[in-house]
């Protein structure tokens, strides 16, 4: 069983922070791009799947992304985590590959190897989150969230871009084997991971009861009921990032403007989202601002809804919500840090369930934006976003207002391995 570490190296310098933004691209590239980044939206619109069926086969594939917190601890025994990144990753992209040699997408087939594809990925997750538990400083470890945050959007955009673009010049199966060297290719840069040291082991139940005491901190507090009030309202879910390419044509956009706006163009406007963020000074509590935040999110959303059904309206309006969108996820983190407080033991699995609350709002947003667009086409989709994501965060923001600062359990500082 892999334990916390006994004597981390002395030699910082080498946790080699910037690492992070290579180590999470399996798992960009597989969720962030390919399932919620927009890709498979739009090749399941091009073999003629309606947005409401869209929206039900990419909110299935995107539920490893909420569940993953049920098998992530095993990241932490067995193997190293470094090894679990590696497996998970090169996994992912061999399902990946073979889904694409699928005669159709949607087949159960296809599906079926897409979310056995997506489950390996969230080891690539999890194993990212331990090992930046395991880093030797705070400076470092902001240093490697901010990089891995980076990643994450980057390699997820590009992704995107590529294989939106390849869609309609490569076959079908042509496309999933770029898919899978998108993925697999970045997992060789675990053999570059930070070391973890020389490991301590130490029993079972011991480990256990330190970890229990430290969820009951956490969770079964009533200051955190705001906290995951925060995480499952359906404000800024960026539900509708996936759905958005599947109604490009609606208002006269083509596949190759698609690529750009939605993919690479997209992610640099959800990086840059982000970027502002960090350099936001304001006394404002973080709730609060993640609050005013998601409700810019939601006005910009609204640009989609009421202008006019144009391409100047697409582009407008998507690359708002983007660059919103990738403020809200800023703020989303900033967020789950609070009520995370100190890492103690047990920081990589309390922030995988954390994280986790965080994507059950995509689940049911996109439902909620499918039937909008099922029911009004591009505009009912914005509308949906918008009116439902609005209320949330209207509801939420005059609670912090009236209930004033929050305050979340502390956890017992331990570095974790």
């Amino acid at each position: 069983m892999q334990a916390d570490l006994a004597h981390p190296p002395r030699d910082a310098t080498r946790d080699r922070a910037w690492i992070f933004g290579l180590l999470i691209a399996p798992s960009a590239v597989t969720a962030n791009g390919l399932i919620q980044g927009g890709v498979l939206g739009y090749l399941l619109s091009v073999q003629h799947i309606s947005s409401g069926t869209q929206s039900h086969l990419i909110g299935l594939l995107s539920l490893p992304t909420s569940l993953y917190f049920l098998w992530s601890p095993i990241t932490d025994f067995f193997v190293r985590r470094r090894t679990w990144l590696l497996a998970g990753g090169l996994l992912a992209a061999v399902f990946m590959v073979v889904a694409f040699q699928q005669p159709h997408l949607s087949s159960f087939a296809a599906l079926s190897l897409m979310l056995i594809s997506v489950c390996c990925s969230q080891l690539v997750v999890s194993s990212c989150g331990g090992m930046m538990g395991a880093l030797h400083s705070q400076q470092t470890r902001r240093i490697a969230g901010s990089i891995y945050q980076a990643g994450s959007t980057g390699f997820g955009a590009l992704a995107a871009w590529v294989l939106i673009y390849l869609s309609s010049r490569v076959s079908q199966s042509m496309l999933g084997w770029v898919a899978g060297a998108l993925i697999g290719v970045p997992t060789l840069a675990a053999f570059a991971a930070p070391r973890q040291g020389q490991l301590a082991v130490e029993s079972f139940q011991a480990t256990m009861g330190r970890v229990w005491g430290e969820f009951k901190t956490t969770f079964l507090h009533w200051r955190a009921l705001p906290y995951i009030a925060c995480m499952t309202f359906p404000m800024a879910s960026g539900a509708a990032v996936g759905l958005l390419p599947g109604v490009a044509r609606q208002y006269g956009v083509d596949g190759d403007h698609v690529a750009w706006i939605n993919g690479l163009l997209g992610g640099v406007m959800m990086a840059a989202g982000s970027a502002a963020m960090s350099l936001l000074k304001t006394r404002m509590q973080v709730p609060l601002l993640y609050m005013t935040v998601a409700l810019v999110n939601c006005a910009c959303a609204a640009v989609l809804w009421l202008g006019p059904a144009s391409p100047g309206t697409y582009y407008s309006g998507v690359l708002l919500y983007l660059f919103t969108v990738g403020s809200c996820y800023a703020m989303f983190t900033a967020v789950v840090l609070e009520f995370l407080g100190d890492s103690g033991k047990s920081g990589s699995g309390r922030y995988s369930i954390i994280n986790s609350l965080g994507n059950i709002p995509v689940l049911y947003m996109l439902q909620v934006d499918g039937w909008g667009a099922d029911r009004w086409g591009g505009r009912g989709l914005a509308a949906a976003e918008a009116v439902v994501g609005g209320a949330g965060a209207l509801l939420l923001l005059i609670y912090f207002l009236y209930r004033g600062r929050a305050r979340a359990p502390s956890v017992e500082v331990q570095l974790g391995g």
